[in-house]
């Protein structure tokens, strides 16, 4: 029996190709929506969750920073952060592995004719620790070098692409500004953040170095900590605030310096941004609603055509539940098809769409599910008020029906 109607339903379907096929658009256009959307914003979800486990795994960074009062006012500038706030941290905290005190510089970069504006970090040999970054070639300057403050550094990829190309640039001089160093290595790429900018545009140079010979202050921009394989991290935030407050002799409340725990910043934009791809999948649903009304409309158009069919059927002992669920069985073919269509068109759109913004294609099968059983309950439901209307028709009437 079922059989028959499905096999009614699709004659039904194909006697008006290009009726039916607009009828399915809107089904097709809400399901590709969601899917498109839903899946986009999965994979930005990925994306800014790996760009920031870039930054170092059980990392925190402290920062100076202004502290503003309930009256709206704010302090001046917070007084920098120092080498020894490292020092102390790392020797002081509990489940600390390193700590790296880092201070930045914009410079020109110079090598033979070629050149690059870059951003040149100070920092020691903890850092590459902390930030979890590799070298790719050569090595890391030593604790030693850095104590000593020798002319040595290591570039990012972005910067050793630009100044050598296929050259391999170790042992070679570069020119940071009017002064020069020697290239020991250069560090594996990371690509753009999740903040937009280029990670491997930079020059790593000895902090002792930074200060001395280029910034001609002893001040430091921020400290990375990097904690134990299983110590707590927000054990250590704690700790870490506890011993700042001391060192800079300030009270709770009243902090000029900043604690981030990079997993806490990581969850919280994961957490952002799948609230947002739920609420441009709710929006994009709305656009199924609208589709329902389309093949209830149709359907209500189906049945005033073939007023005289429902007649015959009726008249010859058909009951009127036959006759709804033909008319239910139409609706959900139509929206079904428009479901199947939909998750083909939705899940090539977010193929090439992730592949233009640059983030991962993480198809959701949950999502794709949802929304075909989604398109096929709005056929039940949009299709039912139709087939009822069908169902309850007159034999008589319906047969005097032109």
């Amino acid at each position: 029996m079922l059989s028959d109607m499905w096999r009614l339903a699709w004659q039904a379907i194909r006697r008006n190709k290009l009726r039916s096929s607009l009828t399915m658009l809107g089904i097709v256009i809400g399901v590709a929506a969601v899917i498109v959307l839903v899946t986009l914003g999965a994979g930005a979800t990925e994306q800014v969750t790996s760009d920031i486990a870039k930054l170092g795994t059980n990392v925190l960074m402290v920062r100076p920073g202004q502290m503003f009062h309930g009256g709206g006012g704010a302090r001046s500038e917070a007084t920098p952060l120092a080498v020894a706030d490292a020092a102390a941290i790392k020797r002081e905290v509990a489940g600390v592995a390193a700590a790296a005190p880092v201070a930045l510089r914009p410079a020109q970069v110079i090598a033979g004719a070629r050149n690059r504006s870059t951003s040149i970090t100070g920092s020691s040999a903890d850092y590459l620790a902390t930030r979890n970054w590799r070298v790719t070639r050569g090595r890391a300057f030593s604790d030693a070098e850095e104590r000593a403050g020798k002319a040595v550094c290591l570039l990012g990829d972005t910067v050793r692409d630009d100044l050598f190309g296929a050259q391999s640039p170790l042992g070679q001089r570069v020119r940071i500004g009017k002064l020069s160093c020697s290239v020991i290595g250069v560090l594996e790429e990371k690509g753009e953040s999740a903040f937009g900018n280029d990670q491997d545009d930079f020059v790593l140079v000895p902090l002792r170095w930074f200060q001395r010979r280029l910034a001609g202050s002893f001040d430091v921009g921020a400290i990375f900590v990097g904690a134990s394989p299983g110590a707590s991290t927000p054990a250590i935030q704690r700790d870490i605030e506890q011993l700042m407050r001391e060192r800079r002799r300030v009270t709770p409340g009243s902090e000029d310096f900043q604690v981030r725990d990079m997993k806490e910043l990581a969850d919280t934009f994961a957490s952002t941004t799948r609230v947002l791809t739920g609420l441009l999948g709710a929006v994009a649903a709305v656009s199924l609603v609208v589709g329902g009304i389309g093949i209830m409309n149709i359907m209500l158009v189906s049945v005033t055509e073939r007023t005289r069919e429902i007649g015959i059927r009726l008249a010859i002992g058909a009951l009127g539940r036959d006759v709804l669920s033909q008319f239910l069985v139409e609706a959900v073919a139509l929206s079904s098809l428009g479901g199947v269509v939909g998750i083909a068109v939705g899940l090539a759109g977010a193929y090439f769409g992730a592949d233009a913004l640059g983030v991962p294609f993480a198809p959701q099968l949950s999502v794709a599910l949802f929304a075909f059983g989604f398109s096929a309950a709005i056929g039940i439901a949009f299709g039912y008020w139709p087939a009822r209307t069908a169902a309850q028709l007159d034999p008589i009437e319906a047969l005097r029906h032109e």
